[in-house]
């Protein structure tokens, strides 16, 4: 396989991702996700097993669960419901996929993620909540935000090597003259890193673009926002976002009387930290709500 058919090959894997993201609550057949990504039905899911490293249905039942596992630490639905929202159709079979991909019931998932509580006969839970995360205070404000169009680079793998998306959006961004005065740039994180291993994660790197852009292979178009998400500005390093979300999620959230949206939390990066300072960058996280 040549270079240029591989990253063409990759695109459409990437597409055929997109295409099960968006679909986790419908009943998505193997020809529906191969057409999403131009693929003849006959061999594609040999194609993104061997691309990705998991079968189409190990794909969508691990998405699925992730964002059943969101649910149970930030809702208030029953497990039951969050189950049958999960594709499963009795709650015990939910429970066994829960316990092999977690390692624990989904009531106990529940009960940890919440306490925050590292039991004593496990090595591989959620860590405690951290005294910065507790004394930490944000201005927090509901805003209903419009839809945004987005020119979008994808990284798979932790969130602080996503600098190479970022590298490939700006290039390819700025030959086809996409940067104006009012582009914004956002980074649109699928993934908890509390729930999904690190070379699973799933990051978009996105900017702002005007309406009369249809997007490229390279460089397709999504759309972000519609809907409530609650807002704050974090000042300082990047590495201060992972305790800001922290706090708003488990100590704002609870008190708040809203429930978080098991959807992606898109940051905006207000300034530019090639000529910022570390302790000066402004960021504006929003996570989304259920409607009330």
């Amino acid at each position: 396989m040549s270079e240029e058919t591989r990253k063409d090959w990759q695109r459409r894997i990437e597409l055929a991702m997109r295409a099960m993201e968006a679909g986790l609550d419908a009943d998505l057949s193997l020809a529906d996700i191969a057409r999403a990504a131009h693929f003849s039905p006959y061999h594609f899911h040999r194609i993104f097993t061997g691309m990705t490293g998991e079968s189409v249905g190990a794909y969508l039942r691990r998405l699925r669960l992730a964002r059943a596992a969101h649910r149970l630490a930030h809702g208030r639905r029953s497990v039951t419901d969050v189950a049958l929202e999960a594709g499963f159709e009795a709650p015990e079979a939910f429970t066994r996929a829960f316990r092999a991909a977690f390692g624990q019931p989904p009531s106990t998932w529940r009960e940890t993620f919440r306490e925050r509580e590292r039991p004593r006969n496990m090595t591989d839970c959620l860590p405690p909540i951290q005294e910065e995360e507790r004394t930490m205070e944000l201005a927090v404000t509901i805003k209903r935000l419009p839809p945004l169009r987005v020119a979008l680079v994808r990284h798979v793998g932790p969130y602080d090597q996503c600098g190479a998306a970022w590298e490939k959006l700006c290039a390819l961004a700025g030959r086809l003259g996409l940067f104006g005065p009012d582009t914004q740039c956002i980074g649109v994180g699928h993934d908890d890193p509390r729930i999904t291993a690190p070379g699973k994660i799933r990051y978009d790197a996105c900017l702002t673009v005007p309406e009369g852009f249809a997007g490229t292979p390279e460089l397709p178009v999504a759309t972000l926002g519609d809907g409530e998400y609650a807002t704050a500005v974090v000042t300082g390093p990047y590495t201060n976002l992972a305790p800001a979300y922290a706090w708003l999620c488990g100590v704002w959230g609870p008190e708040s009387g809203r429930e978080f949206a098991a959807k992606p939390s898109p940051e905006v990066y207000v300034n530019d930290p090639k000529v910022t300072p570390p302790e000066a960058l402004l960021t504006e996280i929003r996570v989304p709500l259920e409607p009330r």
